[in-house]
């Protein structure tokens, strides 16, 4: 059993009274652990508050099937008071890293304490008020952390199709490339150059139409392809019909290809169409790997934008400009979802001195909830993002035709860990931050408007100076 003067030796207990040792003394009980023994597991009862009085003990939490570690206590920390004071279960587990020895109290005892040893509140309560505070801090940055994910996921979606398809054209431009030399050495040979002249002005047309493609109504497409394909047999040309499309992208038509046989005779038309074919394939592959290249740079420039990154924290910030990048970035999540996206954008609204990354986090929490309304409802709906502006605000609102709230929800939903959302998919701080960085970093103001079956609005007002 624990003596006076070993029990004094802890930094909790060091000014007690001879009469208040004893009383903690007599209504605890001692207990050893092995290494790797638990002590109390996560989700069970709380029944009892620990004191280690020697060895090593650690505090781990599983989440989404993975175990985190919390806090390693040694001699003279405690743990248990927080859900013995709210009545909750174990947060958290505890095991022994070594062999360990413990001082514990039963909830009844524990809360006797204080009215005994008053001078042990305050202490308990500074260090409760640290672990609170150190788990509401670990928590925003596990939400922060998790939409960072749900973001990098879709960012990772998003370039990977433009990527693959860059990859795909660059394989096939060198085939094409190799296409064109055969029927080019044979033409050079048998036509003269003010052919050759010609033949590469055709080329030169066709590939500014392979860049700026024509669209044709799917009808016309058929019988445009089937007019050229036509003319291609009745002249005796190999693989007409996969011929005729690309020369229908190009804008050029029976009419055309008959001027060119004029042109070039009969003799070097094959070589003159097999080569035609190939320059233009090659420029239909050009163009291919340059939209995609085009489209990764977007994102990319999307995802800077979007950070503010090299930029100082608070700047000029065009919130159109903010709220578009985080399309970007969710693209994926909406068309996954089937969500259309509407903007009525005020185009006079002018730019705003803000800090620019923490708005963007706040649209993305806001988009983010507003997707997984209109999933949940019926896996599709419509986004609208509307921008206004009066002499002193500028008004900024994220509305989804999903299946709104209830009053009782709707009055909680910006308080800290409230959520709707099952387990291990949200945490309930993400309005939270939108409001904290509105409210307190802003000076603005965030406003809820929804009913059941009517939707849901959120209307932002930040102030113009």
């Amino acid at each position: 059993m624990i003596t006076r003067d070993e029990l004094r030796q802890i930094e909790l207990f060091a000014h007690l009274r001879d009469d208040q040792c004893d009383w903690i003394i007599s209504h605890s009980e001692q207990i050893q652990v092995e290494a790797g023994e638990y002590i109390f597991r996560q989700d069970a009862p709380a029944d009892y508050w620990y004191m280690v009085i020697s060895g090593d003990v650690q505090i781990v939490q599983v989440r989404d099937n993975a175990e985190y570690i919390l806090a390693t206590h040694g001699t003279g920390n405690f743990s248990g008071e927080v859900p013995l004071l709210s009545g909750a279960p174990y947060l958290a587990s505890m095991r022994a890293l070594v062999p360990s020895v413990l001082l514990r109290l039963d909830g009844q005892n524990f809360r006797d304490m204080f009215g005994v040893c008053p001078v042990i509140v305050s202490k308990l309560f500074n260090a409760l008020q640290w672990r609170i505070q150190t788990t509401e801090a670990l928590a925003r940055q596990r939400e922060k952390l998790s939409s960072l994910g749900v973001l990098a996921a879709g960012l990772a979606h998003e370039l990977n199709n433009p990527a693959a398809a860059a990859v795909r054209a660059a394989n096939q431009l060198g085939m094409a490339m190799d296409a064109l030399q055969a029927p080019l050495m044979r033409l050079a040979g048998t036509i003269s150059a003010d052919q050759i002249d010609g033949l590469l002005r055709v080329r030169a047309d066709a590939v500014g139409h392979i860049m700026k493609p024509t669209e044709h109504a799917m009808m016309a497409q058929g019988d445009l392809e089937e007019d050229v394909g036509g003319w291609l047999d009745d002249q005796n040309i190999d693989n007409s019909w996969d011929i005729a499309p690309i020369f229908v992208k190009a804008e050029i038509d029976s009419t055309r290809l008959e001027t060119l046989r004029h042109a070039i005779g009969d003799a070097a038309l094959p070589d003159a169409i097999g080569w035609l074919c190939a320059a233009l394939n090659a420029a239909e592959l050009v163009r291919e790997v340059e939209q995609s290249t085009k489209r990764i740079s977007g994102l990319v420039k999307a995802v800077k934008s979007y950070s503010y990154m090299d930029q100082a924290p608070q700047q000029e910030v065009d919130l159109h400009e903010g709220l578009d990048d985080t399309l970007t970035i969710m693209a994926h999540k909406l068309r996954s979802d089937h969500i259309a996206v509407v903007k009525h954008y005020d185009k006079t609204l002018p730019q705003i001195q803000a800090y620019g990354s923490e708005l963007n986090q706040v649209w993305t929490n806001l988009i983010d909830n507003a997707i997984d309304a209109m999933h949940s409802a019926n896996g599709k709906g419509t986004l609208t993002l509307s921008t206004t502006q009066t002499e002193t605000d500028v008004w900024i609102e994220i509305a989804d035709d999903g299946p709104g709230m209830p009053d009782h929800v709707k009055e909680h939903i910006f308080e800290a860990f409230y959520t709707t959302k099952e387990v291990g998919k949200g945490t309930g701080l993400g309005l939270d931050i939108a409001h904290r960085i509105i409210f307190a970093r802003h000076r603005g103001e965030i406003q809820v408007e929804s009913a059941p079956g009517e939707g849901t609005r959120f209307r932002i007002r930040l102030p113009l100076a």
